[in-house]
């Protein structure tokens, strides 16, 4: 027994000893429990000799009942090599390398995919994981847990370049702002109001030209990678553009094979983020270097070595690109013809964001110089076209501060009227809306028989058909003011109604089973802008054919067929509509009037 001490004594230094090496040469991973929809992290320790980033290929193979993802590795500098993936099954995963180096090959191990803790402080902030946005039901987006995902972006093209202070403050805008998009430029950007020098370049090098193509500089993106770990947090997409024609440093003219290498590195690094779009270029028509083929190669490596097949989109300047290749999961616009937004539907079949709309702000240059109403104007008109629309903010800056380049904090009177706009949308079933266009410069979006949406344009009246048994709902929205008042309901049937001002949005909604009907109230005008009033009417408690016996004005249109002969009767409801009133210059009909003459009947 006494031998058998002295002997463990003896050989425990160097069991340690093996440990720790053995333990050096394996994997480095992160716990062995991973949420869903998170990434699991796998490090292994390398060579650094020669040049890693070309001669060292690596990837894993990550299992789960007969599904097989295959991520590529990157070497992350200093002899680290990672491999990231996101599962997005619960249960048990198992990897196992593949790599040209025999210390990086055949390293095997598993981990659990949890539950997501919904109600984690670190994900309240983000409204929670629902996992990665998908296309739904042919022109909309889900999130991968069937939540659906309505987009309001924003375009911040160059703030990660903008150093510490300027990029935290930019976070802490958008903490309190209503996007959930924001499109970003992985290589810097030159361009008017934007001059100043990066701290990162993705090269080893010098600048502005002398630059290893072949050698990443893994601190320029493992700083880019925090900022879309940081929006994620925030429940922000990251719509990241890989490339883009405002350059001086030599990043939009790369040879192919760099481009190529690129876009696998890139892929390998943040794929494995939920919150991860490749937006393949902003106007991709400028950058004369490159072919329409390029594009459609770009496309296909990254659709190639993506394992979960994260949106794809492309942004055009003055010539589109094709968005009805396979390649291409939804189209981005740049255009100011919002009103064509339901032909773009039926052009792609596919979500339609408009990107870029122009910019609300105040420099010379067209596309930065709307003001706020027009912007938020476009908002709605893209919205009821069944559209997404986007944001961005140019104002002048004596230190050329604007948010549409370098972020930091927003000025405009825009994204307020957008964050009312998305709370009236988001719990509306926008996936299931269709878009039309009622008359000249007048759209609905509507769920026939139970939602809809009309966006007026122009004061001049229209007319639906409301289906069904049951009454429904009237509200009026003021974009602007963001107001929602409450005009009482209308039965089934014909239903007219003329705003009381443009940019006007007139919701009507069934009412739902059991839902209490709305309290009678008195008719009641609302300041016009050169139109007619609108007077909205309560109602009675619902009985048989209970609107036409509580308010006579329900009745119009059948009235009108049995006085038909009756001129004066005509001419008391001259102008009437079912809670659309065209009123004279007096002011609102009284409700007594037409009790008046219904008692004279």
């Amino acid at each position: 027994m006494r031998l058998n001490r002295v002997f463990f004594r003896l050989m425990l230094p160097a069991v340690v000893a093996l440990f720790l090496a053995t333990e050096s040469a394996a994997a480095k991973t992160t716990p062995q429990k991973v949420e869903r929809w998170g990434i699991y992290e796998l490090s292994l320790s390398g060579p650094s000799g020669g040049n890693p980033f070309v001669d060292v290929e690596l990837s894993a193979e990550f299992r789960q009942n007969g599904r097989v993802f295959k991520p590529e590795g990157f070497y992350d500098g200093d002899g680290v090599y990672r491999v990231r993936f996101m599962p997005d099954t619960l249960g048990e995963w198992t990897y196992v390398t593949r790599s040209s180096r025999r210390e990086l090959d055949a390293k095997k191990g598993k981990f659990t995919c949890v539950k997501v803790r919904q109600n984690d402080p670190a994900l309240r902030l983000a409204g929670g994981n629902h996992g990665p946005v998908r296309v739904h039901n042919t022109w909309h987006f889900e999130y991968a847990d069937g939540t659906p995902y309505f987009q309001v972006g924003t375009t911040c093209y160059a703030w990660v370049h903008q150093g510490i202070a300027m990029e935290e403050q930019t976070l802490a805008t958008l903490k309190k702002a209503p996007f959930n998009k924001m499109r970003m430029c992985v290589f810097p950007k030159d361009y008017t109001y934007n001059k100043n020098e990066p701290k990162y370049y993705p090269f080893e090098g010098r600048p502005l030209k002398d630059w290893d193509y072949s050698r990443f500089n893994p601190e320029f993106f493992r700083h880019f990678e925090q900022r879309v770990a940081n929006l994620r947090e925030l429940g922000i997409e990251a719509d990241i553009i890989l490339f883009h024609p405002y350059d001086r440093w030599g990043f939009a003219k790369m040879e192919a094979r760099t481009d190529d290498r690129y876009l696998r590195y890139i892929v390998a690094r943040l794929a494995a983020y939920r919150n991860v779009w490749w937006f393949f270029a902003n106007e991709f028509d400028l950058m004369k270097s490159k072919k329409m083929a390029d594009w459609d190669r770009f496309f296909q490596i990254v659709q190639k070595f993506d394992p979960y097949h994260r949106m794809r989109g492309i942004h055009n300047c003055r010539k589109f690109y094709d968005h009805n290749k396979p390649w291409v999961t939804h189209a981005s616009i740049q255009s100011s013809d919002l009103a064509r937004a339901s032909q773009w539907r039926t052009k792609y079949k596919k979500p339609i964001i408009y990107d870029e709309c122009k910019y609300e702000g105040n420099i010379p240059q067209g596309w930065g110089n709307i003001t706020a109403q027009e912007l938020v104007h476009r908002f709605w008109l893209g919205t009821i076209g069944g559209c997404y629309v986007g944001h961005g903010e140019t104002y002048k800056h004596p230190k050329d501060l604007l948010w549409w380049s370098k972020g930091g904090v927003l000025r405009g009177q825009s994204p307020a009227r957008i964050a009312f706009l998305k709370k009236i949308m988001e719990p509306a079933p926008f996936d299931e809306m269709l878009p039309a266009e009622l008359s000249t410069g007048n759209y609905v979006l509507s769920r026939p028989g139970e939602l809809y949406f009309v966006y007026f344009t122009s004061p001049t009246a229209i007319a639906i058909k409301l289906p069904g048994p049951r009454p429904y709902k009237i509200d009026g929205i003021d974009t602007w003011n963001m107001t929602v008042t409450s005009m009482g309901s209308a039965a089934p049937g014909r239903f007219s109604f003329t705003p009381p001002k443009v940019n006007y949005v007139l919701r009507v909604s069934a009412y739902k089973p059991g839902e209490k009907i709305r309290p009678k109230a008195k008719a009641s005008a609302f300041p016009t802008e050169g139109t007619a009033p609108f007077v909205g009417w309560g109602l009675a408690p619902p009985q048989k054919n209970w609107w036409a016996k509580a308010h006579p004005a329900f009745c119009y249109n059948e009235r009108i067929q049995r006085h038909g002969k009756d001129r004066q009767f005509r001419g008391r409801l001259r102008g009437i509509q079912v809670f659309g009133s065209r009123i004279g210059s007096r002011g609102a009909l009284s409700l007594n009037t037409i009790r008046k003459h219904k008692r004279e009947e």
